[in-house]
């Protein structure tokens, strides 16, 4: 019987682990992390309301736009489907961000929204992204609303 040598099954050790994980994360500056960004945007926002999420937006002075999300034990007990919900909007912002205008903006999850099919939420974030760039839009011509 004959016995081939073994070849590695594994990629070749010159690259860093994780190396290719960084370009799909979600940069520091892009979240909303202080409890103080959060009261800042609480006492002064306008808002956007959707089937299962409220946006609360407010133009902030830096080059790109934040996000902090609230998805509360109201909306859910079982951690797992906050998670879902969070890990959803996460991975839908990440992907619209640099199309959406400088404003901070707090995503609040409303109780329907552990019932509703990923598609779903997907697709009501989707039109939220939309309705926040038309804003970006209306910036631009000098009437910004909200």
């Amino acid at each position: 019987m004959r016995v081939e040598p073994r070849v590695a099954s594994v990629s070749p050790s010159d690259q860093t682990p994780g190396a290719g994980v960084r370009q799909f994360s979600l940069p520091r500056a892009t979240r909303l992390l202080k409890a103080g960004d959060f009261a800042a945007l609480r006492g002064n926002s306008r808002r956007l309301g959707a089937r299962h999420f409220i946006a609360e937006y407010s133009p902030n002075s830096l080059s790109t736009c934040r996000l902090g999300q609230a998805v509360s034990r109201r909306v859910s007990k079982r951690a797992v489907d906050r998670n879902r919900i969070k890990r959803l909007v996460r991975e839908s912002y990440r992907l619209i961000r640099t199309g959406l205008p400088t404003v901070d903006i707090l995503l609040i999850a409303r109780t329907s929204a552990v019932q509703a099919p990923s598609a779903e939420l997907r697709a009501d974030l989707d039109a939220l992204w939309k309705k926040l760039m038309a804003l970006k839009a209306a910036a631009g011509t000098g009437t910004m609303r909200g």
